[in-house]
């Protein structure tokens, strides 16, 4: 049973076609104008489009990268000015961001911080969200003295699946925008904002929201892995962090990966036809939640993280204060349940999750913390058996495993 989508998901059958008559018909670098090259062309930029149309954005606008991490990072970076061979003047940027992001941001900003720049987080309610208008005051505050300022604040938490405010979050740093407008100050302030986990469970729109950036990856969608993707709002500009080619129109060097392009237009078809539907994500909360319900039946004593604030439907973080959860991970593999201590990209760690630190969560509750996260091939009867082996695995270990003081 695998319950570790917020990980990564399985390609469906369509993607896995459009990826294998790719590589083997459409193998041609699409930079050529030969003939063969040209085919491969189409089929990036017909995934393109189907790309821009889950984020809700025009495909000019959409930059194609090698991953998530890719993505967010030439997004922060790209709209402060900066690049690896070149950084911005001494106190010409300013970014702000919240020690809740995934690590693709949190790390390079604590890196960016620790070079000497100007790095603001943001504070936190106890689910880890934001206030708009308080992020709004900083920004306007942060302006005073930077040439940009980029506020990146993540659409869902990997985690916890707690969704930021991110519409409200583009409305008011539109109203600073127009403020700063009329002062006659021209400091550039934009909004990015990690959707790796939104993208493909909610409905998306780049320029109906307001938002200068956003970014994902195909993988978490049932798409393969080594595409990401950065959608620009209007008039955004980038600094390049690759140079050498001129792909992406010249904001991103490197022959594109047209194969795995090609299937992740698949995978964002099936996206948005699946997220359209309200009934889907109802009954994916409704299997998530019922889910839980049987947990609690099973051990009286759990701790759901993120319950009482705004989830992604998919999304469980359950925690047994005294166990480990590295642990009671390898304890549900035993017993065919798959699932994730935090985010993938930090388990084999026995720390505490820094995210679930920064939203106050006692160390205790954080060490015990497991994520299940499911997707649109999650089943009830699936889970049910999983609910079994979670209250198996945790009456086994016992006390036997306490989480490290």
């Amino acid at each position: 049973m695998y319950l570790d989508h917020n990980a990564t998901t399985r390609p469906s059958d369509a993607v896995c076609a459009a990826v294998d008559a790719a590589q083997r018909e459409a193998w041609a670098n699409p930079s050529s104008v030969h003939r063969a090259g040209q085919d491969a062309r189409y089929r990036l930029e017909t995934a393109r489009r189907s790309l821009a149309g889950l984020c809700g954005v025009d495909p000019k606008r959409l930059v194609l990268c090698s991953g998530g991490t890719e993505a967010a990072q030439l997004a922060v970076f790209g709209a402060l000015g900066a690049s690896p061979w070149k950084a911005p003047a001494e106190g010409a940027t300013a970014l702000l961001t919240t020690r809740a992001e995934h690590s693709a941001v949190r790390v390079a900003a604590q890196a960016w911080q620790e070079a000497g720049h100007a790095v603001r987080w943001l504070a936190m309610d106890e689910h880890g969200r934001v206030d708009p208008n308080a992020v709004a005051r900083e920004a306007e505050e942060a302006a005073q003295r930077a040439d940009r300022v980029v506020v990146s604040v993540h659409w869902a938490n990997n985690e916890t699946g707690v969704v930021q405010p991110i519409p409200e979050l583009a409305a008011a740093l539109g109203g600073l925008r127009a403020k700063l407008r009329q002062a006659g100050r021209r400091a550039k302030v934009r909004l990015h904002t990690d959707a790796t986990q939104w993208l493909g469970k909610r409905p998306t729109e780049v320029d109906g929201v307001g938002i200068d950036l956003l970014t994902g990856a195909a993988h978490k969608f049932h798409g393969p892995k080594g595409v990401g993707l950065l959608a620009l709002g209007k008039g955004v500009r980038l600094a390049p962090q690759l140079i050498g080619g001129a792909q992406e129109l010249d904001r991103r060097a490197g022959t594109e990966n047209a194969p795995a392009v090609a299937g992740a237009g698949v995978a964002a078809e099936e996206a948005k036809a699946w997220v359209s539907d309200p009934a889907n994500r109802a009954a994916l909360g409704a299997l998530r939640d019922g889910f839980e319900q049987r947990l609690e039946a099973l051990r009286p004593g759990v701790v759901l993280l993120g319950r009482g604030a705004d989830r992604l439907e998919n999304t469980s973080l359950v925690s047994l204060p005294g166990l480990e959860a590295e642990a009671l991970v390898v304890a549900l593999s035993e017993r065919g349940v798959q699932a994730s201590a935090g985010a993938a990209c930090s388990s084999g760690s026995l720390e505490p999750s820094p995210v679930l630190l920064s939203m106050g969560v006692d160390e205790a509750t954080a060490h015990g913390a497991v994520r299940f996260s499911l997707s649109k091939q999650t089943t009830e009867a699936g889970l049910a058996r999983a609910a079994e082996a979670w209250a198996q695995s945790a009456a086994a270990l016992g006390a036997t495993m306490p989480a490290p003081a």
